[in-house]
């Protein structure tokens, strides 16, 4: 199978499971008697010469606090210069309204090399602003049972990579994370990513479902405790999230998409009394983050594109500080890659 052909069909898969998880989460609203229509924005790269991508988005509804699903194919075949091929991702978060059902995020992509060397990237996390043991033990058994050999493995990584050193706790409690997966055959490696995909996306509109149907008293207390957890995700994707980062990094064509996995609102003072917990150059970081919000702490778009000027500029700034940030247990050289 040729590169062209590998890439053919992994955009093939994060395409169909972008679709799915788009109609899943739309029936889950309409389970409630909510109708909620995801929008689709596209964006280019480079004028559109070298790929792109589209999202499909909502937030500020009943249901949706802010969700995005995200796919993007990006191909260099014309530049004899870069190293890489192409990259071939999709990158979702969902933040429900209803404090009681948890976020979730899923990543999966292809990146292949000029060489004819390719990898796989799959992450499926579960992250509740209020926890749930059987939310947790559904969501973990999903992941097992899709990933039986190599799941002790994402396991490890995944709390690896999603720990907050300063804070000393991690983002979520289900965590899923391989790097640089690969093995000998390729239709296997397809395999096991839409399998983790598949069945992350079913084991989360599940547990979605029944949060919204049955957690349905809402008190002060749990609104705060959402808005607690929106602003630690928020720490843990701009000051740790290599992805996010590398995403910044590469490129502005797209900064929107990028940050469409932060939620609609987070506590400035919080976030204030997290800085003394930074060591430098990260403090920095912090207070240029902190400076980007209103005092309402409302993320809007315009917040967005602020925090990705802000992020992109301390770590042109500070290129060492990317030893700061989150990994498993190997690095990928994304910005490398694209250069």
């Amino acid at each position: 199978m040729s590169s062209k052909a590998y890439a053919d069909h992994a955009l093939q898969l994060v395409r169909q499971l972008q679709s799915d998880f788009v109609k899943g989460l739309e029936s889950t609203a309409a389970s409630i008697g909510e109708q909620v229509v995801f929008e689709k924005a596209e964006w280019l790269r480079d004028g559109g010469e070298h790929g792109g991508g589209d999202r499909f988005f909502t937030s500020d509804n009943e249901v949706f606090n802010r969700a995005s699903v995200n796919v993007s194919h990006i191909h260099y075949h014309d530049l004899p210069g870069k190293a890489l091929a192409s990259a071939t991702a999709l990158s979702t978060i969902i933040h429900p309204q209803n404090p009681h059902a948890p976020s979730v995020h899923m990543h999966i992509s292809w990146t292949e090399m000029k060489n004819g060397k390719g990898y796989w990237r799959v992450m499926a996390d579960l992250n509740p602003s209020i926890e749930y043991a059987d939310d947790k033990a559904a969501f973990e058994k999903a992941l097992a049972e899709s990933a039986p050999e190599q799941f002790d493995e994402a396991k490890a990584q995944g709390e690896k990579y999603f720990f907050i050193p300063a804070l000393g706790r991690h983002r979520g409690v289900v965590h899923f994370y391989l790097e640089g997966y690969r093995s000998d055959n390729f239709e296997a490696d397809q395999a096991l990513a839409r399998g983790v995909g598949e069945r992350a996306i079913a084991s989360y509109l599940t547990i979605f479902r029944q949060a919204l149907k049955n957690r349905t008293v809402i008190a002060e207390a749990d609104l705060a405790s959402q808005l607690e957890y929106h602003t630690l995700y928020f720490f843990q994707v701009l000051t740790l999230d290599r992805g996010t980062t590398s995403g910044l990094l590469v490129h502005d064509q797209n900064d929107l998409g990028i940050m469409g996995s932060l939620p609609g609102r987070v506590d400035k003072s919080l976030l204030i009394s997290w800085k003394e917990k930074m060591e430098s150059p990260q403090d920095d970081l912090l207070a240029a983050l902190i400076d980007a919000l209103p005092e309402s702490g409302e993320v809007n778009d315009d917040v967005r594109c602020n925090l990705a000027v802000a992020v992109r500029e301390h770590y042109q700034s500070h290129p060492e500080a990317l030893q700061r940030q989150a990994s498993g247990n190997v690095i990928p050289p994304t910005v490398q890659n694209h250069r």
